[in-house]
Order: C-alpha cells, then structure tokens, then sequence
C-alpha cells in the first residue's frame, strides 16, 4: 500500500508543478489547463490552497520548480 502523502507534501508538488508553468508563461497553456485540474482533484486541494502555499514558500518552490537540488 502506498505512503499517504502529508498536505505539506500535496501542497509542495502542486506548487511546484503550477510554478513550473508560470515560469515559463505557460498558464494559460492546453498542457497546464489539461493538467493542473486533475492533480488539484487527485490531490484534494484547492488552486488557492496551491496559491497560498506559494506565497509562503516561494524561494523553495521555484528553486524545485527549476531543477534545482532539494
């Protein structure tokens, strides 16, 4: 059976995926659109749930969102 993943966990990939994206200028885009909905229902989160967690960790949200080692 699977490791439940914690919220922080949930929300850290969630964030990183959306940042990923925003990165690039790419929120708008079908691939984001497509999948973005599905991971927030997956997830069970909320986009400003995503946005919040942001807010608050933007340094290793976008460190993770470039490649950049944990």
């Amino acid at each position: 059976m699977p490791k439940t993943k914690s919220l922080h966990e949930r929300l850290f990939g969630a964030a990183v995926l959306k940042m990923s994206f925003r990165l690039r200028d790419a929120e708008t885009s079908p691939a984001f659109t497509g999948i973005y909905p599905g991971v927030l229902r997956d997830l069970r989160l909320e986009d400003a749930e995503v946005d919040r967690f942001i807010e608050e960790h933007r340094a290793e949200v976008e460190a993770a969102a470039r490649g950049a080692p944990p």
